[in-house]
């Protein structure tokens, strides 16, 4: 039977990382497989990214191989499917090819000089956790929202016509009614998703989870005889403090179900439990973390609001210039519960356009390289493999693939993005009405029919990272002739 290229990867990608046997977990984002390794000597690095297919390497608490949108799906499913567990499950202990045991491989890998424990240490840093955590959460839901966004985006250009009459409202208010419930199936219940994943993430029970975020829309409450805020001594608001409230209130209900499991005996513990840690985090919920978390929430969308407005164009080009940066690190996550906080508090997210323009920033950099290294065969088919996705605004695969690795380049894609995200920020009021992948893919979802704008910023984003790299951003040595290898 024919091999396919996802099975080859992943069983390249394990034989350069010490075998099956020196991975713990392996799960997936948008753009990377991320392994959680046991003994990081082991690895080969350079052998990693050799791999054909392979367009770049993360090292951070999780080996993360970079081998972009789509295909790193099915590569880490095949993975897990080689381990015979599925995504995110521990990989029950191999053999390797010598029928050795992974007991006598360990006692091996105890004199190498990063042990284990030292790597945790060195690596494993409340903000990583942090940042990790809210990229388990938050990432899964991403597909829902990229389709649920853009349905939502068909519906409200529907509207604009409807209302401008310019279609037959007998036949197409029905159909926008039809697309506004297909989008709300997740923005209406978004916080229960979160929940959800929340409890996965913080090791709670998932169902609890759910349900402790479904606390925040206050059902049932009567209108006319509302709770009282006890810090204001105003009325609690349904909603009121959103998804990092939900979050919170997901992270206390963990500790207090852990603590309950020990105390509680095993045949009262299916009653008991729930209940309890139902009741304590509810009330907690209601009086405490919606009144507290609705502040914080609408203090920073307040606070960003106010730079936009006031920054203008340099704020936007400081935003532009540096997201490539925290795309980098992963940081960018940590920005994920805050356009879900503008989305819901003002209809769309002013932050994701401006943002949207690194990418640009990344293609127009990757055309310059391009044009000015047509020679150096092994670069262009790089840049001819990575551009498409990156386009559609996935930028993983140019940053480690193409920009990020030659130096140069990933500063002129930056200063590209900051050009983008000034015009974007002197254009103001463009914002995005879900949130998901960027590039020419986030024009439906642009709100108050402002796309000619977002679609300005990117076009000076591209001219922008193209100009400056061509002219600054191209090292002598990536002009260089070089053949594609043969087969």
């Amino acid at each position: 039977m024919t091999e396919t290229k996802e099975q080859r990867l992943a069983r390249e990608i394990y034989a350069q990382v010490g075998g099956m046997g020196n991975v713990n977990k392996v799960i997936h984002c948008m753009t990377r497989v991320r392994m959680d390794i046991k003994d990081i000597s082991l690895v080969d690095m350079a052998g990693l990214k050799s791999i054909d297919g392979v367009l770049g390497i993360v090292e951070e608490e999780t080996l993360q191989v970079v081998l972009g949108p789509g295909i790193v799906n099915k590569v880490a499913k095949e993975m897990v499917k080689m381990g015979g567990v599925g995504l995110g499950e521990t990989i029950p202990v191999q053999k390797n090819s010598s029928n050795e045991t992974l007991s006598g491989r360990e006692e091996a890998e105890r004199k190498t000089a990063i042990t284990k424990e030292e790597q945790k240490k060195k690596n494993n840093t409340p903000f990583k956790r942090a940042l990790k955590s809210i990229a388990n959460i938050f990432v899964p839901l991403i597909p829902a929202f990229v389709g649920a966004g853009i349905i939502g985006g068909i519906a409200s250009v529907l509207q604009n016509l409807l209302t401008a009459g310019d279609l037959s409202a007998d036949y197409w208010v029905t159909i926008v009614v039809v697309l506004n419930i297909i989008k709300n199936g997740l923005f209406g219940f978004l916080n229960v998703y979160v929940g959800i994943n929340a409890a996965k993430v913080f090791g709670a029970t998932e169902g609890l989870g759910g349900v402790v975020a479904g606390i925040v829309y206050l059902t049932g409450m009567n209108p006319e005889m509302p709770l009282p805020n006890i810090f204001t001594g105003g009325d609690l608001i349904a909603g009121q403090g959103g998804i990092i409230g939900v979050v919170f209130a997901v992270y206390l209900l963990s500790i207090v179900e852990k603590a309950l499991r020990k105390v509680i005996p095993d045949s009262l513990d299916v009653i008991v439990t729930p209940t309890i840690s139902l009741l304590v985090i509810g009330l907690v919920t209601i009086f405490f973390i919606m009144p507290i978390a609705g502040v914080i929430s609408s203090s920073l969308v307040g606070a960003i609001t106010w730079v936009l407005n006031v920054g203008g164009a340099f704020s936007g080009f400081i935003l532009g210039l540096t997201f490539l940066p925290m795309v980098m690190f992963g940081l960018h996550q940590v920005l994920t519960p805050i356009h879900i906080e503008m989305i819901a508090s003002q209809g769309m997210t002013l932050l994701l356009p401006i943002l949207a323009m690194a990418g640009g920033g990344q293609v127009g950099a990757s055309l310059a390289l391009w044009v000015k290294c047509r020679k150096n065969k092994q670069l262009t088919n790089m840049i001819k493999g990575s551009l498409p996705v990156g386009i559609l605004g996935i930028g993983e695969p140019l940053i480690y693939a193409v920009t990020l690795p030659l130096g140069r380049p990933f500063i002129t894609a930056c200063i590209g993005g900051g050009i983008g995200g000034a015009v974007i920020g002197g254009i103001g009021g463009i914002g995005a009405t879900a949130i998901g992948p960027s590039g020419i893919a986030l024009i439906p979802l642009i709100a108050d029919n402002l796309w000619l704008g977002y679609v300005l910023g990117l076009l000076a984003a591209y001219i922008g990272g193209f100009v400056v790299t061509y002219l600054f951003g191209v090292p002598k040595e990536a002009m260089e002739a070089t053949e594609l290898p043969s087969n």
